[in-house]
């Protein structure tokens, strides 16, 4: 069996919440990640952006609180999704998310 699992911490610097025609909640929030890490002996700084999805009743309690400037945990698989303009990114799909401020 292949294994998709995705720890990842950081700062939201984007959010938006809606439902699906379905009636789904969803949050989808911008996550920026900075660190660094050793690479071949040497310390590298690490920075990224990725998209994060929340779906489900089960995030509608935190909802409220992944607004910009606030530091998270997610924890999660990533999928590809294909952007309206045809371009491919990863997206983390959140499976738990800790508030770390």
């Amino acid at each position: 069996m292949a294994t998709n699992h995705l720890v990842l911490s950081g700062t939201i610097t984007r959010s938006r919440s809606f439902k699906s025609p379905a009636g789904i909640a969803h949050s989808v929030i911008m996550l920026e990640h900075k660190s660094q890490c050793y690479e071949a002996e040497m310390l590298r700084n690490v920075y990224c952006q990725m998209q994060v999805i929340f779906s489900g009743e089960r995030f509608e309690s935190v909802t409220e609180q992944l607004k910009s400037g606030v530091d998270i945990e997610v924890q999660g698989f990533i999928a590809l999704q294909q952007s309206r303009n045809g371009q491919n990114r990863l997206v983390l799909h959140a499976e738990n998310v800790e508030l770390k401020t």
